[in-house]
């Protein structure tokens, strides 16, 4: 089971220090993006999700820097489900630069929560069903 989408950007020059660099601080929105684009993509808005009192806040991110992104480099993210959301959410990512190096390999738990009680609730089961189509 995995369904994977890939999210083009185009690094930009506020994004890095006095040498080019991605600043790795930025790689954390370089996944909220993907992500965004990986729901996107399965029809899902996330603004809808908040209008219906759900959140997806960060559990956990993990990074592994192999090389650095430079300045106007282009990026291809590949996010994958990790497995079938229960409170969680669990991607896998690879970005890569446009000669196809790979240059971080990155992880990132959000839960499903209410906004109005602010407890963590189930992945909705609009979302599985989704989910469920797709991997078939």
């Amino acid at each position: 089971m995995s369904i994977i989408s890939k999210t083009l950007l185009k690094v930009r020059y506020a994004e890095t220090d006095q040498m080019g660099v991605v600043h790795h601080g930025n790689y954390a929105q370089y996944l909220e993006l993907a992500r965004i684009d990986w729901l996107s993509k399965l029809g899902v808005s996330y603004k809808s999700m908040e209008e219906n009192g759900i959140m997806l806040p960060v559990f956990k991110i993990d990074f592994k820097f192999m090389k650095s992104a430079y300045f106007d480099d282009e990026l291809t993210i590949t996010t994958t489900l990790r497995k079938n959301p229960t409170v969680r959410i669990v991607f896998d990512f690879e970005i890569h630069n446009e000669n196809q190096e790979l240059l971080t390999i990155a992880s990132s738990t959000l839960v499903f929560v209410d906004m109005t009680t602010r407890k963590p609730i189930l992945c909705p089961s609009y979302l599985i069903e989704i989910i469920k189509k797709r991997a078939n």
